[in-house]
């Protein structure tokens, strides 16, 4: 099963290399990654995708508290929550294909955020599914690149991860 961890660390060199350092040297796999600094300049939030059984997240869990740089952690997957992720994605737009594009990217609510002669760069926002259905749309053959920044989530109503 896919799980959505959130982790509140140390904003440290070294402390994102050894979260994935646990992973490696146990033989999981991220599928994403996403780290930014908080409100608090000390401390980062990590947001962390993994799949595994109800077993191996708890050892994933506790192997990652026993982590110096963590904080706090909560697995999201187990409650209420809210995800996102962000896609740029690079087409080719010749004039027969302008309109179709435009209209493809309004439909999906995204925004075409950079025009040349041969091309256009999109940007998307929303659930995974979404992106993934946009590029299904998008003919194969004009999907020129792409760039996508993993999930992002967080807690709805009162739970989150804070201190």
């Amino acid at each position: 099963m896919r799980h959505v961890i959130s982790i509140l660390m140390e904003n440290e060199a070294g402390a994102l290399s050894r979260v994935a350092g646990l992973f490696s040297a146990r033989g999981y796999n991220i599928e994403a990654l996403t780290v930014a600094p908080t409100e608090d300049p000390s401390l980062s939030r990590m947001t962390l995708v993994t799949r595994g059984d109800e077993a191996i997240i708890e050892q994933i869990t506790k192997q990652l508290n026993k982590l110096i740089d963590v904080v706090k952690l909560l697995d999201l997957t187990g409650g209420p929550h809210i995800e996102r992720e962000m896609m740029l994605i690079k087409v080719k737009a010749e004039r027969s294909h302008r309109d179709e594009i435009i209209r493809l990217t309004d439909i999906f609510r995204g925004k075409v955020l950079d025009v040349t002669e041969t091309s256009f760069v999109i940007e998307l926002t929303g659930k995974s599914a979404k992106l993934d259905a946009f590029i299904r749309a998008i003919h194969e053959d004009l999907v020129l690149e792409v760039v996508r920044t993993g999930p992002s989530g967080i807690g709805r109503g009162t739970k989150g991860l804070t201190l």
